[in-house]
């Protein structure tokens, strides 16, 4: 058994989509085209360090997500996985930011994907491919 709190199943806040784009706003403003300083904010040095940098970061946390959450299987409390997704969440937002994509993007994705089943989605995602591949030269 998992430590999983109760609330785990809950609905989430109504204002998560107002927290992200909270964030997202921040890390737009520490872009260095709008005036970031490397200097006075961890993600304007990560930003003009260039996409190596938070893409490394990205892989790091999302290797943290997957220990955090052998960790809860094994006894951890559920909100070392939390603390670890927050921290991933992030850097994909510094990411997303970078190309010009925003959090709204990935939940109208989401949204887009509701409904579907994933192994279908999957299915037509190879079928696809496989038309784009047999028509190339």
């Amino acid at each position: 058994m998992t430590n999983v709190p109760s609330s785990a199943a809950a609905a989430p806040s109504v204002h998560s989509g107002d927290a992200l784009a909270r964030l997202a706003a921040v890390i737009e403003s520490r872009k260095p085209a709008n005036g970031g300083d490397a200097d006075k904010s961890y993600v304007a040095r990560l930003l003009h360090k260039g996409p190596d940098a938070f893409l490394k970061k990205i892989g790091e946390e999302a290797t943290e997500v997957v220990m955090a959450a052998k960790d809860v299987d094994h006894g951890a409390e559920a909100s070392k996985l939390v603390y670890e997704v927050a921290d991933l969440w992030f850097h994909s937002m510094i990411a997303l930011a970078h190309y010009g994509l925003a959090p709204a993007d990935v939940v109208a994705e989401l949204e887009r994907r509701e409904g579907t089943s994933g192994i279908e989605e999957k299915a037509l995602r190879k079928s696809l491919q496989r038309a784009a591949d047999e028509s190339q030269p």
